[in-house]
């Protein structure tokens, strides 16, 4: 079965016929599995169980006979555990279900069940006579509605009779249209809302925070854990008392550290997720009812106040204006301007509706317009709890996505292998053992004292610590990171994706000048749009916008501050009850006033125009490209609309006869040097049409061209130094925005993406006609979809362009992607390889784009500011927003700089993050293994390591090293190689055989050693392991061994190219020579009491005790020298003999393939698609 985001329904309602009462049970394909919806967003295993009396009680019995060993497996596999107390059964019939996600977690979840009364739904569970999701049962003779639903990750899932699913609550209003919303505007009687909320549940973003009692039931109970408690109690058996009671000392420590900083955050999450306040609300009375927020259901009509609201839900604006700050969801700090939804039949999305929707946990700064003297605003709830937005992404952090990292994967199947090793050495040890007098359990214990030694417990601690370190480093300089496990994937970018407007270039632009449209053609451009006459065109400069007022400061987008600036008209707002603006306008409704300059402050023979007061406004959308007004002279004359936005969707709004012959020139003319154009149109409307209600559509089509805003967005000074940074490091660079192309096309030359030197070829696609195939088309030098190559550009392509050397770039608009996407997805990869340009982009084109990227096996970063580009940077590897909030939830990594000079500072902490890692997985694998070898050695002579011994190794020795050495910063420069991922690699693993191969054979000389002395006396043989402690066998590999565990701590820590040299580290390195001093200490010149404490023989012959020295210093460098050969490519030997395999990276495949074509792509040949002809034929 298959737990479904969302169904496709039939109308809003869910009409589909309900079992009924004494109905048989609803037609399913297994016993156990349910049908699933058509159209499903989320896909999820379900099965259906039903506890079995007599199961559960032999469970009870197996749990109380195991002494709880029997919960304890259940806990960690809970499959298993819902086999052993139930049996299959149909959903409809389940009291228990097991899930499996996504991501093949399990998951066992109790379905529970509540009653509703019919009376009261209204239109939330459908308009038809039964409701799709209830079951009908019979109880005291009275007929009741029974829900049946669960709750995974915060979501309430129910259950959907006919089509045999469960499927979230939310597919009840998922098919509300736009009209049906201003339908609701009476609001819900208090019978339907507490119906309602029986049905979704409470409108709250819950995040659990448990008491420190059951924190510490959960942690205790974590595998890492029982294996740690295990070994104490192993090793008390064993008498090592002092190293068993400081491990569980350390362990009782850090469970306390890990539950304070559980409990921390779940407390700070919840602070910031849990939102309760008090809510004005319209009854279908007429009424006004303040309520609480955790009361709201979809369908509730909320009453916005004038001074703003938190708001608790997200609720579609229906009347009125509302300036909203979002920099919690977007980490964009510019308040954004929400007009009401118009009034059609399309379906309504809160995404396709981002400027009428009013989005849980932001901030409504201020509302007017929508209620009884122009106060306030009137919204209807569509979302509520974790169905919001603030909810998914709370529900995204509780619950984040697994990480599909090698290093990761690596790491557990390493620690197979080392479990496969320590099999091995029990095998070994049992064969020893037997041969001496121990008894059974002496080899019991001895054979599992092997296993908690090659698999060190600390493992998984230490190879975090340099993402810890590197953390702290990131948010020192203004990088903070809500997922740092990404800060590892940061070392393996190979591609970064730029947003261009406020990350590239800067945020604000200078108007360059207006070039008004005459006629069939275009006036000379005005550098100053004060020194135009009155007319249109002026008044589209002045009112064509969503600014806004707060404490009588202008608030909006920088560009359109820029172009109101320019103008020198000044915004007012009406306030409060104050009638005097509606009464000038002729009565009309109004929601802002633009008033012209004083005569005096404008420029000699320049005469004053009118006032122009603004009735309705359709915000920008990234989606339409284009934003419009509806606005009235004084005395409700000369009613027009304006239109703003992208040049070409603007002309293709307007009449034909209006748009000047040489637009298309004049904007390439433009567009090529790098300027931002937009245009303006308008049109006269009828003094008669209602200006309120008037629809988008009515307003934006059959304009009059106006002309165009010139404007010049300056590149930041800091974005060439880091693109060039980035393209020696060999890093693909990729531009991805909203403007024209040839701006974009300009921009990106200037901040040197594309150089001087190299060609950019612009991709045309066209979707199939009723009359024509779907075409593909390369073009050099020209961006218009029908303009042929120039000669330059047909002499280059006869030379042979590819074939010459010379380098190009891609350059794809929108239209063209989605257009390759749908009929040319055989291309799609080769495209994907060298565009470098993507233009005219809409928001969830830039996530597709991310999407299609790292499909390629790319490792995408995504550097934004957070407005358009939240899909993209969420969607990316590494996504980085820029913005002024300490922490957005909007991406992983927020900086507070406002350019992209933190992109090289996070790629270079994300490499030393990564190889820190691997030195600490390296360093703790080399422990374990000399400490194995040691323990070995000793077993096969009858004696073993001492209490004390042991903790001197794990404790001052190497836990203390694994500490500080990953304390190392990133290395200043970017290096074209990047840090390898595979822990699996072969210069790993030959390294790691090597390493233990020259370790043990030094053991085993410093044991010979101390056999060919002539004062040597083997030590007592009837007995066994430590109780024969001290003898000369024990203290000749204790010393040797301590050597060990301090150079290879030097060895594998690595520097160039990706972190700072080893000397830079100075607690490193002052420990280090502390360690040393301290080896050659008990070496040659030790204390009684340092020996008695160790249980070491003194041993007084000063060259046997150089001997031992000398042979750790041989150790050290044939270990020292082979890690350096390693590292300079003595693999590559091997690998050019056995010849160059296919790298496993498609995109490196690719590119390959591509360096090899010199015919690709072909310039001006128009390419079919082979999926189909014409449209509707394929």
């Amino acid at each position: 079965m298959e737990t479904l985001g969302g169904c496709k329904q039939e109308g809003r309602g869910l009409t589909l016929p309900d079992p009924g009462l004494g109905s048989p049970e609803p037609e399913l394909t297994s016993p156990c599995f349910a049908l699933p919806c058509q159209t499903a967003i989320s896909h999820m295993n379900v099965q259906g169980y039903k506890r079995v009396r007599w199961r559960v009680s032999l469970c009870y019995v197996g749990a109380v006979l195991s002494l709880g060993l029997l919960l304890l497996l259940f806990k960690w596999r809970p499959r298993w555990g819902v086999l052993a107390r139930c049996r299959t059964c149909p959903l409809p019939m389940a009291d228990t279900i097991l899930l499996r996600d996504d991501f093949g977690e399990q998951c066992v979840l109790e379905v529970l069940t509540e009653e509703i009364d019919e009376e009261g739904l209204g239109p939330a569970a459908g308009e038809g006579n039964e409701y799709e999701w209830r079951d009908t049962v019979q109880l005291h003779k009275e007929e009741k509605l029974l829900l049946r639903y669960y709750v995974f990750k915060g979501i309430r899932y129910v259950w959907m009779a006919r089509k045999g699913a469960f499927c979230k609550v939310s597919i009840l209003n998922v098919d509300w249209s736009c009209a049906e919303l201003h339908r609701m505007q009476q609001g819900l009687s208090c019978q339907e809302q507490s119906s309602r909320r029986k049905v979704y549940g409470q409108n709250l973003i819950d995040v659990p925070v448990k008491s420190y009692m059951q924190l510490l039931f959960e942690e205790v109970l974590n595998p890492f854990y029982m294996f740690q408690v295990c070994s104490i109690i192993l090793w008390m058996m064993d008498r090592y008392y002092y190293y068993a009671a400081c491990i569980f000392i350390i362990s009782l420590f850090s469970i306390a550290l890990s539950l304070y900083e559980i409990r921390k955050q779940s407390t700070t999450l919840r602070k910031m997720a849990q939102l309760i306040a008090t809510v004005t609300v319209r009854r279908n009375t007429g009424e006004e009812e303040s309520v609480s927020s955790l009361d709201l259901v979809p369908g509730d009509c909320i009453l916005v106040p004038p001074e703003g609201l938190l708001l608790p839900c997200d609720a579609a604006l229906l009347a009125g204006e509302c300036m909203v700050n979002e920099s919690m969801l977007t980490g964009e700090s510019i308040p954004v301007m929400k007009t009401p939804l118009p009034v059609a039949g399309e379906r309504y999305s809160a995404d396709a509706q981002r400027r009428h929707t009013l989005f849980c946990g932001t901030q409504a700064i201020q509302a007017k317009g929508g209620c009884p003297g122009g106060r306030g605003a009137l919204a209807i709830v569509v979302h509520t709890g974790f169905f919001t937005a603030k909810g998914d992404l709370v529900s995204s952090i509780l619950y984040p996505q697994p990480i599909n990292f090698r290093f990761y994967k690596d790491a557990v199947k390493f620690l197979l292998f080392l479990g496969v090793l320590a099999l091995m050495g029990t095998i070994y040890s049992l064969v020893m053992l037997s041969l001496s007098n121990t008894t059974v359990i002496e080899r019991v214990i001895r054979m599992l004292d092997i296993v908690t030694i090659i698999v060190p417990p600390a493992l998984p601690a230490a190879i975090t610590t340099g993402t810890i370190y590197s953390q702290r480093r990131l948010k020192k300089k203004g990088i903070f990171c809500i997922s740092p496990p990404r800060i590892n994937v940061c070392g393996k970018v190979s591609l970064f994706c730029f947003d261009k407007t406020g990350t590239l270039t800067e945020e604000g632009l200078d108007v360059w000048g207006v070039m008004e449209a005459t006629g069939n053609t275009f006036a000379e451009l005005v550098p100053d749009p004060r020194l135009l006459p009155p007319g249109q065109m002026l008044s589209g400069l002045a009112c064509c916008h969503t600014v806004a007022l707060l404490g009588g400061q202008p608030l909006g987008d920088p560009l359109e501050l820029k172009m109101i600036e320019s103008t020198g008209w000044e915004l007012e707002e009406p306030i409060g009850e104050d009638e005097r603006a509606h009464t000038e306008f002729g009565g009309r409704r109004v929601l802002a006033v633009m008033r012209p300059p004083p005569q005096e402050l404008l420029p000699q023979d320049v005469s004053m125009s009118q006032s122009v007061a603004i009735i309705q406004r359709f915000p920008f959308s990234s989606a339409l490209q284009r934003m419009s007004v509806t606005t009235v002279a004084p005395g409700g004359q000369g009613a027009a609309a304006f239109l703003k936005g992208a040049p070409e969707m603007v002309a293709s709004r307007c009449l034909k006869e209006s748009v000047p012959a040489e637009f298309t020139s004049t904007l390439h003319s433009f567009a090529s040097e790098g300027f931002r154009v937009l245009a303006l149109a308008y049109k006269p409307l009828d003094e008669k049409t209602d200006l309120n209600s008037i629809s988008r559509d009515e307003v934006e089509s059959e304009l009059r061209f106006l002309g165009l805003l010139v404007m010049k967005n300056l590149v930041k000074p800091e974005s060439p130094e880091v693109i060039s940074t980035l393209r020696q490091a060999r890093l693909r660079t990729v531009m991805i925005t909203g403007d024209n192309i040839l701006t974009a096309v300009n921009v990106a030359r200037g901040c040197g993406m594309v150089a001087s030197d190299e060609k950019v070829i612009f991709v045309h696609t066209s979707p199939p006609t009723a009359h024509s195939p779907a075409v593909l088309k390369f073009h050099l030098g020209e961006g218009g979809g029908e303009a042929a190559a120039s000669q330059g550009a047909m002499d280059v392509l006869s030379q042979g362009l590819y074939q010459s050397g010379v380098s190009y770039h891609l350059a794809v608009n929108g239209k063209s992607f989605s257009a390759l996407c749908d009929y040319f997805p055989e291309y799609l990869p080769k495209v994907l390889m060298r565009a470098t340009i993507y233009a005219r982009m809409a928001p969830d084109q830039k996530t597709q784009l991310v999407t299609a990227l790292q499909n390629l096996n790319y490792r995408v970063g995504m550097c934004g500011d957070g407005a358009n580009d939240c899909g993209a940077l969420r969607a990316a590897d590494v996504g980085v927003s820029l913005s002024e909030a300490e922490a957005s939830v909007a991406s992983p990594f927020t900086s507070n700089t406002d350019n992209i000079s933190c992109v090289p500072l996070l790629i270079r902490e994300g490499r030393c993050a990564l190889v820190t890692s691997f030195t600490l997985f390296k360093y703790m694998a080399l422990y374990s293994l000399i400490q194995f070898a040691s323990v070995l050695i000793l077993y096969t002579v009858k004696t073993n390591l001492g209490d004390l011994q042991f903790l001197f190794f794990d404790l001052p020795l190497v836990t203390l090293l694994a500490i500080v050495m990953g304390k190392g910063g990133p290395s200043n420069e970017l290096h074209p190689q990047r840090p390898p991922a595979s822990l699996l690699a072969l210069p790993v693993m030959l390294s790691l055989l090597l390493h233990t191969l020259f370790l043990i054979l030094s053991q085993v000389g410093a044991l010979l050693i101390t056999y060919s002395q002539d004062w040597f006396v083997p030590l007592n043989s009837t007995l066994a392991g430590a109780a024969n402690l001290p003898n000369m066998e024990d203290t000749s590999i204790f010393l040797v061994s301590g050597f060990q565990y301090i150079f290879m701590a030097i060895i594998v820590t690595k520097g160039y190219p990706y972190k700072k040299p080893l000397y830079t580290n100075v607690l490193f390195v002052f420990i280090l020579l502390v360690l040393f001093t301290a080896m050659f200490w008990l070496v040659l010149y030790p204390h009684r009491i340092a020996y008695r404490i160790l249980q070491l023989y003194q041993i007084t012959d000063m060259n046997y005790k150089l001997l031992l020295v000398a042979l750790a210093a041989l150790n050290f460098f044939t270990c020292y020298m082979l890690e350096v050969l390693i590292d300079n490519g003595v693999l590559n030997c091997f690998r050019s003999l056995r010849g160059r395999r296919k790298s496993k990276k498609q995109y490196k495949r690719l590119d390959t393939l591509l360096a090899e074509n010199f015919s690709w792509p072909p310039l001006d040949q128009p390419l079919s698609s082979p999926q189909c002809t014409v449209i509707g034929l394929s």
